[in-house]
């Protein structure tokens, strides 16, 4: 049995004493910074805890991993001031946490009733949902760059045109780290213009 799939199968390898939330950290910084995110905007924070201590998505999940990272994204959050949406397991249909101020800026975000739980809405999202000031809770969201620890396909709540970001923190714990910001869409065809500049004119198509 390779090492690996002995890890899963047994005790997982995963170091209780790893600073998870300086890689969460790390991570987040480079994907604001590559996606130049800005106060108020959003950031969707995909996690499967399960993965992180090296143990099969859905299986295992970790309160204690979830408290490290969610220390991880409130330091980012406390410099650039964007929203985290912290996404929820398969089983409430991956919907998300978010501060209830976020419903203020963003209207057509509609809330919906029910309370994340570790075995129905995942560790994760549970953890946010009582941590966060005024945790309310939305069946999805258009964000403007995203996380994802653990392959938990986060890519359903991103505005299009999403950027693949690969980051220099490859794990965090046992899980594998996936990033992506977004850009608005590039429309016109051939003649259109991207960055403001002097333009020869060339005629018009009016």
């Amino acid at each position: 049995m390779k090492e690996n799939e002995a890890n899963r199968a047994g005790q997982p390898e995963w170091d209780p004493e790893a600073d998870l939330s300086q890689r969460v950290e790390t991570a987040l910084t480079e994907l604001v910074q590559a996606g130049k995110v800005e106060e108020g905007q959003i950031v969707v924070i995909g996690t499967s805890t399960s993965e992180v201590i090296g143990r099969h998505i859905g299986t295992a999940g970790s309160e204690e991993a979830a408290a490290a990272i969610f220390e991880g994204v409130q330091r980012v959050r406390g410099r650039i001031g964007f929203f985290p949406a912290f996404q929820c397991c398969e089983h409430l249909n991956r919907a998300l946490v978010v501060e209830k101020e976020l419903l203020s800026r963003y209207p057509l975000l509609e809330p919906v009733s029910v309370i994340p739980v570790p075995r129905a809405g995942g560790s994760m999202a549970a953890y946010a949902f009582r941590k966060l000031k005024q945790p309310v809770v939305v069946e999805t969201i258009r964000a403007h760059a995203g996380i994802d620890i653990g392959g938990t396909l986060i890519g359903m709540h991103l505005i299009p045109v999403a950027v693949p970001l690969r980051s220099s923190v490859r794990m965090i714990g046992e899980a594998p780290v996936s990033m992506a910001y977004t850009r608005p869409k590039l429309i016109g065809g051939a003649r259109a213009v991207y960055v403001v500049e002097t333009v020869t004119d060339a005629g018009t198509c009016d």
